[in-house]
């Protein structure tokens, strides 16, 4: 099976994440083992738990790693890596990385239904279990579309994308991803079908809410985190404002020392920061990689370390 996918932030990412050849390590999003190959590369008696949600991932991975002692594989999502590890024994890590979102290799095999330009059912998701894209468009109430399409596509249109589904599934089920794009584009102005795709953000938040995967990046960074012993390092690649702006805020919390007001002349909540950040600002993709993988372009990338 091909599972093409070129790693986002590659250099940075290893480089932010500071390997120990002793160490032991955590790729939470691992997909096709682009960043997971080459922390083993850097590994001697250290060990990596990659972990993945996608059936085909954890194929791929089983293949690409079946001879290297260092590597350990376990099918699961990243929002339970405490659980996971901690079944297998796992007390302590000294680096977790957590690429965050769609795979290439979702993205560009049409039968899985994450993409918008070409026919497939509408599935998208990435464990392909449990309820799909389908299932939601033709079943959720209108006001729980627009929420759906308003708050994780950031959709101006949301409203009127919403009730034009509602109108269409009155006709016939909405079964596969172009007539959807066909419907979203129905709705939206004729201005905005000029600018880029009018189905992006729809399908982006339907895919989300399918996945959770804003619930499951809150609960897999406290995770994550919770694992990470001191001067442990967590790297994370978002690709969305949404991503970044509940990575940014965790981060911060971690990294904030005293809650008192401004006006105490002493301490008295005797909160310390657990974290630093490594990096102050998120790290983006160079021209060169941009060239390269155009898919990086919004990329983001932030690191703290534990402390």
């Amino acid at each position: 099976m091909e599972f093409s996918h070129i790693p986002v932030l590659l250099n940075e990412t290893i480089e932010g994440l500071d390997i120990k050849e002793n160490g032991i390590y955590a790729d939470g999003t691992a997909g096709g083992g682009g960043h997971s190959s080459e922390i083993l590369k850097r590994l001697t008696t250290g060990k990596l738990i990659s972990i993945d949600r996608d059936p085909d991932a954890i194929s791929v991975l089983t293949q690409r790693f079946k001879s290297n002692e260092n590597s350990i594989i376990i099918k699961g999502n990243f929002a339970d890596i405490k659980e996971l590890l901690q079944l297998r024994g796992v007390g302590r890590l000294d680096g977790v990385l957590l690429d965050i979102g769609v795979s290439s290799h979702q993205l560009d095999t049409a039968s899985r239904g994450f993409s918008f330009h070409e026919d497939a059912p509408l599935d998208m998701r990435m464990s392909q279990s449990g309820t799909t894209a389908e299932e939601l468009v033709n079943t959720l109430p209108f006001e729980e579309l627009r929420r759906i399409i308003s708050s994780y596509g950031e959709e101006k249109y949301a409203s009127s994308i919403a009730k034009g589904i509602v109108s269409a599934r009155e006709k016939k089920p909405i079964k596969t991803t172009l007539e959807l794009a066909e419907i979203i584009k129905q709705n939206v102005p004729q201005k905005v079908r000029r600018d880029g795709h009018p189905a992006r953000k729809t399908f982006q938040a339907l895919r989300i809410a399918v996945n959770d995967e804003l619930g499951a990046l809150e609960k897999g960074l406290d995770g994550a985190f919770e694992m990470l012993g001191k001067g442990g390092r967590l790297a994370v690649i978002t690709f969305h404002s949404l991503e970044d702006r509940i990575v940014k805020q965790k981060m911060a919390s971690w990294c904030q020392g005293c809650t008192c007001p401004k006006d105490f002349p002493v301490c008295v909540c005797g909160n310390k920061p657990k974290a630093k950040l490594v990096n102050k600002k998120p790290v983006c993709a160079n021209e060169t990689e941009l060239h390269e993988n155009p898919r990086a372009r919004s990329a983001k990338l932030r690191i703290c370390e534990k402390i």
